[in-house]
């Protein structure tokens, strides 16, 4: 249970070019990994590897977000060829870029999933990015801690926890913000604001 707990944290908090996910998984379905990465905004391509070969359970992952789907046991060939075929997709999804400059030196691109301080790229997880996305999308807004942890890391998380004040740290180190003077301000007792003039 440990070890899976880790691929699902891996799988929501670090980048890939693909995820290739086993419907199968012992104590957490690839099924619900897979929705809960497109839950958090994180749109890398997704293969589900499995042994059920019915329309029902293709069509079960497809609507769950996954972008292939292969049946056990698989020719390494067909394999490696799908691989290349998702990753050429999604390489060509973060050409189409559209940046916007969102607060001095710093550049939002959100076709890209990417942020730029002084035009060099900030190495940022999924949940970093989705997190700044929130506040950088709702300038002047204060986005109370609740929604920001319910909109990421989902209704079932502690509500007492302290992740989501983590997170805002890592973001302001990471894109040099000085925490008592912009842009993402602190609510006292109640959450967080992206203040743009």
């Amino acid at each position: 249970m440990e070890e899976n707990q880790g691929v699902r944290s891996l799988a929501l908090d670090q980048n890939f070019d693909l995820l290739i996910l086993d419907i199968m998984l012992p104590g957490y379905s690839g099924h619900e990994l897979c929705k809960r990465v497109r839950g958090a905004g994180n749109m890398t391509p997704i293969m589900m590897l499995t042994a059920l070969d019915d329309v029902y359970e293709k069509v079960t992952c497809l609507r769950d977000g996954a972008d292939d789907y292969l049946v056990k046991p698989f020719d390494f060939d067909e394999l490696t060829a799908r691989v290349d075929a998702l990753v050429r997709r999604g390489s060509g999804k973060v050409e189409q870029q559209q940046s916007v400059l969102v607060e001095g030196s710093i550049t939002f691109n959100r076709n890209a999933r990417a942020v730029y301080l002084e035009g060099v790229k900030v190495d940022m997880t999924p949940r970093e990015y989705q997190l700044l996305q929130i506040l950088v999308e709702h300038p002047n807004q204060v986005q109370s801690r609740t929604r920001l942890l319910n909109k990421i890391w989902g209704y079932d998380c502690d509500p007492l926890t302290n992740v989501v004040d983590v997170y805002i740290n890592r973001i302001r180190k990471k894109l040099r913000m000085d925490p008592d003077n912009g842009p993402i301000e602190t609510v006292r007792g109640y959450g967080y604001c992206f203040s743009r003039p």
